[in-house]
């Protein structure tokens, strides 16, 4: 793992797609220890978070999380989840954060050395060679620990490094004890939504309960991630 103390850091979390690998390797992520283990690295700069809500809900599964984050030092992006009933008349959601995380990227990389990726789709190659062809390093962070990989192959090729979430296990998760009751969430949809309606909202800090476990809106690219894809 090549980080440098002189590199201003930013980490770009897909969280669905973080949420499915860190699930598939059966461990929880502690998101205070993952900030803590990033800060050493380098100076962090930012530490951003993308996921979709389902904001007309009277309760959402992950809100808990959102909130703990938003006061604990990650900057949070999200947007509302769409929804439809397919032929079967099954409750589906869809909503996918491939346009924000990357034009945030594009646009904060000016000010950076290093970017972390947290996600396998092989959607995000493009992204990473034009951050690339700036002067700046990319890590993803994915496993190949499952079957099959959670990463895409061309993704991982054009990383400046790879970095298998599995390895880090030891440093990011959580206790098993402090786990709370999984909370079961709507059906996702298997195409995605494309939309540049966005909602950034302000980091703040002083927060100090633990979230509850993370259960993000999954779209096409976190439910495909079981292929790389």
């Amino acid at each position: 793992m090549h980080f440098y103390a002189h590199e201003r850091i930013a980490l770009f979390i897909d969280g669905a797609n973080l949420y499915s690998a860190a699930k598939a390797l059966q461990f929880d992520i502690d998101y205070k220890r993952l900030l803590a283990f990033f800060r050493q690295k380098g100076h962090l700069v930012r530490a951003l978070y993308y996921t979709a809500l389902a904001e007309d809900q009277e309760y959402s599964s992950i809100r808990p999380l959102i909130d703990w984050l938003d006061y604990n030092g990650y900057t949070m992006v999200t947007k509302p989840t769409k929804e439809y009933s397919d032929s079967m008349g099954r409750r589906k959601l869809k909503g996918n954060m491939d346009i924000e995380l990357t034009v945030d990227a594009m646009r904060l990389a000016e000010n950076l050395d290093h970017i972390v990726l947290f996600s396998g789709d092989g959607d995000f190659k493009s992204m990473v060679a034009a951050i690339q062809q700036k002067g700046k390093r990319v890590s993803v962070i994915s496993t190949l620990q499952t079957q099959p990989p959670m990463v895409a192959d061309e993704l991982r090729r054009q990383a400046d490094q790879f970095i298998d979430l599995a390895d880090l296990e030891q440093m990011i998760c959580r206790d098993p004890s402090t786990r709370p009751p999984r909370v079961d969430r709507p059906e996702v949809s298997d195409r995605p939504v494309r939309t540049t309606e966005r909602f950034v909202q302000p980091r703040r800090e002083g927060f100090a309960r633990s979230p509850v476990d993370p259960v993000p809106f999954e779209d096409d690219r976190d439910v495909d991630a079981k292929t790389g894809r």
